[in-house]
């Protein structure tokens, strides 16, 4: 359980802060009823994401990766934005310079009107050609879908894969240079959500941390970077997030950095 104390002092270490960079994991979409196919009865068909969200699995065969993630697709439909979303979003149209990367896939984040997330993982609302790399909305793509397809390119024929990062894929470049700038300029790192153990996620902490930036980790359960955060909040994001944000839905966190 957090305590007063936990959460007085998070505040002040951002009411002071000039940058903030922020990690979201998998805990803070949970809130909104985001299922996992990972873990404990994380299973599809019997199988576990980690067998079917490979670039060998779609080489051998396309159609039943389709299938795994038309399942995805639709079990996002009606998701929305919890609490923890939106404080983020609120928090970010009041700071100075605040960086969102999030591992999630789910683009529960820009529903909630964060507007630049890095997207670590890439997102599934988006599908890209295997061949000439042009993208198109994941919707439309299964538009007319049937289980054993495999959705084609509308500009060169090519097959389509979700736009998002498998097992044994390197990060977008892009991505990651944008998440080394935030965690090499930000002088608070808040970690939201995330187990603290998926590289190269996992090392961002740690690489603020060294920098001397402060971290604060908001996570019900104990994690690796809990060793190391200045100040850690038990409990779910849905829940701490505002909290910490204040009275005023945070208005007075840009009044007294501009005091200051």
């Amino acid at each position: 359980m957090t305590t007063p104390e936990a959460r007085n002092q998070a505040r002040e270490l951002i009411v002071s802060s000039r940058s903030i960079a922020v990690l979201t994991g998998a805990g803070i979409s949970a809130e909104s009823g985001v299922p996992t196919f990972r873990g404990e009865g994380g299973l599809w068909r019997g199988r576990r994401a980690e067998s079917l969200a490979t670039p060998g699995a779609f080489a051998r065969n396309p159609a039943e990766v389709w299938e795994f993630y038309q399942a995805r697709v639709k079990s996002l439909h009606g998701i929305t934005p919890n609490a923890g979303h939106r404080a983020l979003a609120a928090l970010e149209s009041r700071c100075d310079q605040l960086w969102l990367m999030t591992q999630n896939v789910d683009g529960l984040h820009r529903d909630a009107g964060s507007t630049n997330p890095i997207e670590l993982h890439g997102t599934i609302r988006i599908a890209r050609c295997h061949s000439c790399r042009r993208e198109c909305d994941i919707q439309g793509a299964l538009s007319g879908w049937n289980p054993g397809e495999v959705p084609e390119c509308n500009a060169c024929g090519g097959s389509l894969r979700p736009a998002v990062v498998w097992f044994g894929e390197a990060l977008p470049a892009d991505a990651l240079l944008a998440a080394d700038r935030a965690i090499r300029s930000c002088d608070v790192m808040l970690v939201v959500g995330t187990s603290g153990v998926v590289q190269p996620a996992a090392s961002f902490a740690y690489t603020a941390s060294s920098r001397g930036a402060k971290v604060i980790e908001v996570n019900p359960e104990e994690t690796p970077i809990s060793g190391i955060a200045d100040v850690v909040l038990r409990g779910t994001a849905a829940v701490e997030l505002p909290l910490l944000m204040g009275p005023g839905d945070s208005e007075d966190l840009r009044i007294r950095r501009r005091v200051d």
